[in-house]
C-alpha cells in the first residue's frame, strides 16, 4: 500500500486481506496468511497500515433488525424551511435513536434519512412526533422499503 497526495493505493495482496475481512472480519490473521502466502506479521503490519490510512474504518457484529423486533425501514426526504436550518435540524435528528442515516441531498429535499421502527404505528409515531416537529421542517416525504434487495460494499 502506497500513500500519494491522500490518495491510497491498495496493492493486490490489500486487496486479498481485505476481501476476506469483509467476508468475514472475524477471520483469523493466520488463516488470511495462509491463504495470501504471507506471514501473519505481514498481515498484521499492513491491517495496522490500511487502518492507519482510512482505508479500513473498523469493524462491527452486524445486528439483525427483524429478530429484533424492527420490521419496518423507510427512507424520509425533508424539505426544511430554509438552508440555515440544515446544522439545526441534523443536530436534532441525531438524537433520535431510529434515524440510522442522513444525508444532505441536491434535489427537491434538503436532508435524505433512513429510519429503522418496529412497525408502521412507531413509524408515525417517530414521524409526528419527533421529525415533524424539529424546528426548520416544513414537510416531508415517506417511502416505505417493502424489501431490501441489494447490500453490499464496494468491490475491492
Amino acid at each position: 500500500m502506497k500513500t500519494t497526495d491522500n490518495n491510497v493505493k491498495v496493492d493486490g495482496i490489500d486487496k486479498k486481506i481485505l476481501r476476506f475481512l469483509m467476508s468475514d472480519a472475524r477471520t483469523p490473521v493466520l488463516k488470511i496468511a495462509r491463504n495470501i502466502g504471507i506471514s501473519g506479521a505481514a498481515i498484521h503490519q499492513r491491517l495496522r497500515k490500511l487502518e492507519a490510512s482510512g482505508v479500513l474504518a473498523g469493524s462491527k457484529f452486524i445486528i439483525n433488525p427483524k429478530v429484533m423486533g424492527y420490521t419496518t425501514m423507510a427512507y424520509i426526504g425533508i424539505y426544511l424551511d430554509r438552508a440555515m436550518s440544515n446544522p439545526i435540524a441534523v443536530k436534532q435528528l441525531e438524537k433520535i435513536p431510529e434515524v440510522l442515516e442522513c444525508h444532505y441531498t441536491t434535489g427537491n429535499w434538503s436532508i435524505l434519512i433512513k429510519v429503522l421502527c418496529r412497525d408502521n404505528e412507531h413509524l408515525m409515531l417517530v414521524l409526528n412526533k419527533k421529525i415533524q416537529q424539529i424546528e426548520g421542517v416544513s414537510r416531508t416525504e415517506t417511502f416505505i422499503s417493502l424489501d431490501q434487495q441489494i447490500n453490499r460494499q464496494i468491490t475491492v
